[in-house]
């Protein structure tokens, strides 16, 4: 054999291996490369919107968290201002119910002293009568005098 048809017959199947791999082996392995290069574009692709979807995320939960915490202050605001005004009309509901309960005291005073008066005015006229029944020694009819023993109860 000879060197150069070895060569040339290697040249040959050379040739033809390249044009079957060509045409028959390269283009499934392109095609997965192909398709494995854009799946690792949409996996990239996603992952960046994904974490884009993240940080949005995140805004809106602060920005909810200070709309949260602005309704809690405002709510909180509205309760101190209604126990304030719940505590006002307490007091003035108690001050009215005090002056009632000294208005209706005085009353009571009032009449008691009255009483206190009336049998007072009773008593000195019964002294009055027994005064007068020592002074005059002689036994003075309560009925028939009673016009004079009342007018002096009256004036005194």
């Amino acid at each position: 054999m000879n060197i150069n048809l070895t060569l040339f017959a290697q040249l040959i199947s050379f040739a033809i291996f390249v044009w079957f791999c060509k045409n028959y082996v390269w283009p499934p392995i392109i095609g997965a490369m192909q398709e494995r290069q854009k799946q690792i574009a949409d996996g990239l692709n996603a992952a960046e919107k994904a974490g884009q979807d993240l940080e949005d995320a995140r805004q809106q939960v602060k920005a909810q968290l200070v709309e949260a915490k602005a309704q809690a202050a405002g709510i909180l605001d509205q309760a101190n201002k209604r126990a304030a005004q719940i505590v006002d009309e307490a007091k003035e509901q108690a001050f009215e119910e005090g002056l009632r309960l000294k208005g209706a005291a005085q009353a009571d005073i009032d009449q008691e002293v009255n009483r206190a008066k009336e049998k007072l005015r009773s008593q000195v006229a019964s002294l009055v009568l027994v005064g007068a029944e020592k002074i005059l020694e002689a036994s003075i009819d309560e009925n028939a005098h009673s016009d004079i023993v009342n007018k002096l109860a009256a004036n005194l």
